[in-house]
């Protein structure tokens, strides 16, 4: 997989045959941040360095910088798995959040591990 990372952020890198360069873009922000390169070394360098800039700015302008992962995040499921999902929960007593947590971790760690 052809990803960089730095300070929490991802970001992606891409090949242009038209302009023979590296280029990539800081993935799972809402700001756009972009990046690029001749070389392997160059395109990490320009990313960092990206991150930075936007790290900086952000500071500047006193805007909080865009995160990649709040924590938070909808998700649409049947009904009748929402309901199972909370008949579960209150077994467990646990929360909704907490009993789709756990099993967000043990499907990635159990069944996406390499």
């Amino acid at each position: 997989m052809n990803r960089l990372f730095h300070k929490g952020y991802y970001g992606s890198v891409e090949y242009s045959t038209e302009d023979d360069v590296l280029h990539g873009r800081v993935l799972n922000i809402n700001d756009i941040v972009t990046y690029e390169g001749t070389t392997v070394s160059e395109i990490k360098a320009s990313f960092v360095e990206a991150v930075e800039g936007y790290l900086q700015m952000c500071a500047e302008l006193g805007v909080p910088p865009d995160k990649p992962a709040s924590g938070k995040f909808n998700v649409r499921i049947d009904p009748s798995l929402h309901r199972r999902a909370q008949e579960k929960a209150a077994a467990l007593d646990v929360s909704l959040n907490d009993l789709v947590a756990k099993a967000l971790r043990e499907y990635i760690e159990d069944r996406l591990s390499p």
